[in-house]
This record gives structure tokens, sequence and C-alpha cells, in this order.
């Protein structure tokens, strides 16, 4: 068993370090001559708004640039910021409180309407908590170009400043940092490793109007990662890039809020049952159990304790985070156990945004 855990982490660490060295980020600062369209969901963001609208109002490089907003039925006063904050600039509209189609999830539905209305050769979708560098848009939309490919997702840069956000937050870089050799996926992909986030995610108009635009993703909790799956199946090639020098965001300001964004979509993550079963196993194998060897005298716990904090030290310094961290990891692993099974028991009742998903 001790073996195993010294080869899985070994493994682990290689691959975390193959992709710190290899991994794509967006640094070609070239004007974009393509057309750009941004579709932004917003429901009850109104404390997002005026930062968010600044952000994408100045950015650089676009020299055919639209951003669609989909009002999706707030019920603060994100509708009259986004009036306020946009007034007078011709690039972007506003679609107010669409309905909700029938059968499917509100984000989708809402990026569904944003995608009908607009006929650009690139759709970029953002997420209103995302924090934009004047250069992201351009970089983003090159990559697609300079990598030859037909989607990219720029990973933004996670903020935590509570001590459960910092806890968690750096595990979901790490995940797919530590496990997914991403130049094979990009050259070979396959719907197994996908990996995307629609915190920012670009792709060519016609890839998607191939699949149907969101349509085959209208009941996914975990849209991003079904809408890369899907655009794989359909022959096209992407990838996750790191976007932590041009995007930044936070996605949860508490553990109450932490619970209920990873229990509504948690369970969905590995396939299933014994997808969630055996994702616990490798996450208590690999983070707990070091300690565990360690506590009871054996030195070998000791090694496999460095391994594994090495990888999470190698994608906090790729992901421009808090590096110390990395040795909390025991703790962390424990506390992704415990939201994946708050996540089964919870699945199909969590109130997100006054909306049971």
């Amino acid at each position: 068993m001790s073996q195993i855990l010294l080869y899985l982490d070994f493994i682990i660490l290689i691959i975390a370090l193959t992709n710190f060295a290899t991994i794509r980020i967006p640094k070609n600062d070239k004007t974009v001559k393509k057309s750009v369209s941004v579709i932004v969901p917003m429901r009850d963001e109104a404390e997002n708004v005026h930062e968010f609208i600044e952000a994408l109002a100045g950015q650089q490089g676009l020299s055919d640039y639209a951003i669609i907003i989909i009002n999706d039925s707030s019920s603060d006063k994100t509708l009259d910021f986004l009036r306020q904050a946009t007034a007078g600039d011709s690039r972007f509209s506003i679609i107010d409180s669409p309905t909700l189609r029938q059968g499917w999830l509100g984000k989708v539905s809402a990026l569904q309407y944003g995608y009908e209305a607009c006929s650009s050769e690139v759709i970029v979708t953002l997420d209103a908590d995302v924090r934009l560098k004047a250069n992201a848009l351009m970089r983003a939309a090159n990559q697609l170009d300079d990598l030859a490919l037909d989607f990219v997702s720029p990973y933004p840069r996670q903020i935590a400043v509570t001590w459960s956000e910092k806890l968690i937050q750096p595990i979901l870089h790490w995940s797919w940092m530590s496990t997914v050799i991403l130049r094979l996926s990009e050259k070979f992909p396959r719907r197994s490793t996908a990996v995307a986030n629609g915190q920012f995610f670009v792709v060519r108009k016609a890839a998607l109007d191939d699949i149907g635009g969101f349509s085959s993703v209208q009941r996914k909790i975990l849209d991003d990662i079904e809408l890369a799956r899907a655009l794989i199946a359909a022959g096209y090639k992407g990838v996750v890039t790191e976007g932590s020098e041009i995007a930044s965001t936070r996605m949860y300001g508490s553990f109450s809020e932490i619970q209920q964004g990873y229990g509504k979509s948690l369970w969905k993550a590995f396939g299933g049952p014994v997808g969630s079963v055996l994702a616990a196993i490798f996450i208590f194998a690999t983070g707990v159990a070091p300690v565990i060897f360690l506590l009871n005298g054996y030195f070998l716990g000791l090694i496999l304790y460095f391994y594994i904090v090495l990888t999470r030290e190698i994608s906090a310094l790729r992901s421009r985070t808090n590096p110390m961290y990395a040795f909390m990891h025991p703790i962390s692993s424990l506390l992704i156990i415990y939201l994946l099974g708050y996540s089964w028991i919870k699945r199909g009742s969590i109130q997100w945004k006054g909306r049971t998903v």
C-alpha cells in the first residue's frame, strides 16, 4: 500500500512539474482583427456591476467588440446599475429578464439568449465576479489563433481572503494541474480529460454553432466542463490555459457560500457515485494518509507529505496564489471530502440565487 502511494504521489509530482513548464499562457498583445462578442449572464450581481463594467469598457486591442449582458431576472439593483454603467457606450447591449427556457438551468438559458443575439467570429463568456486586466480579452482571443484551437479557457487567479477560502479554493487549480497532462489533452482531446472554467471561456462561434450553442448543456450544473466535452465530442480542440496574469476572481466570501457553491455542483464532478467514491479515496490517500503514516512513525509518511505539498507549491506559484497554504493540504483534503459528501446529501435541493439546482 505504501509503495503504491509513493508511486502515485511521484506521478502526480511529475504531471505538476510538466504542466508548470509547458502550460499555455496568453501573452500575445497584437490587435485582434476578428470580431469578438462577450456574453455575461448576471443575476443579483449589483455589487459587481460597476467594477466589472469598467474593466470591460477599458479592454484594449480589439477592433470589433461588443458586449451582451443578460439580466437574468435580478431582484436587486443589477439592472439599474447596468443601465447607469453602460449609458452612452454603444458596445454594450442589455437583454432584460428573458423567459427561463423550460427544462433549462437559469445561467445556461441566459447564455443561450446571449449567443442567439451575437454574430461575431469569437465568443467570450464571463462571470460577473471576474476582474480583467486591460489586455485580457486581446490575449485570450489571440490565443485561439496562436494555438490553432477552437476554444481556450484562461483560468483566473482565485482570490482567497478568509481561512476557508485559503484552504479550499487553491484545490481547484491543483486538481487539474496535477492530474491532466495539458499538452497531451490539447493534441489528443478526450472527453475524460476535458478541463474548462466558465468564469472565462473563449470559443469560435463556428464551433459553438455546430453544437447548437449551449443547448447541449441546458441541464448541466457543470456547464463549463460539459461544454468543453460537447465541443471535443464534435471534433473540436481546446485547452485550459493559465489566465492568472490577465484575470482574477473571488468566487465565495465565506464558508457558508463555499458550502452552497460546492454543494450544488460537486456531486456531478466525478460522473456518478462510483466516481465520487474513487475521488474521495484518491483525495484521502494522497492528502491525509501521509500524515497518518507520519504520526504512526513511518518515515515514508514524510516523503509522501513532501511530494504532495510540492505539487501544491508548484500549482500556487503558477497560479500566483500564496504557496504557504500548501502545507495545510491534509486539512484542505478533509474539507473537500466533506464538501463532496455534503453535495451528495443535498443534491437537487440547494438554493442558489433564489433557484433550486
